[in-house]
């Protein structure tokens, strides 16, 4: 059975646009956080959404208290009816554009 792949073993591929962040500590989800921004951010992304669950609130206080001071961050907003309501956070990112003006 050489090369034949267990279908019930099988990873799928994580979206693009979304990163998970339940079931992590603080620590290691805003590590995660981090990464995931600035890979989404160099892979041209402007909208993500990050999925921190409900739970106590305070991984989403720590995750969005992150989002406010990070420099890739250009606006965030609760999950409304279908996107995860207060279990996500969207996060709109700043867009690519030089970093030096031309005169």
């Amino acid at each position: 059975m050489v090369g034949r792949k267990n279908k019930y073993h099988t990873n799928p591929a994580p979206a693009i646009n979304e990163v998970h962040l339940r079931r992590l500590t603080v620590d290691e989800a805003l590590l995660k956080l981090d990464q995931y921004l600035n890979n989404a951010f160099m892979a041209g992304q402007c909208q993500v959404r990050v999925v921190h669950g409900k739970g106590t609130g305070i991984l989403r206080q720590a995750v969005r208290e992150q989002l406010a001071k990070h420099p890739l961050v250009k606006s965030y907003r609760p999950g409304s009816y279908g996107e995860g309501e207060a279990g996500v956070t969207i996060v709109e990112l700043v867009s690519k554009s030089p970093l030096i003006e031309r005169t």
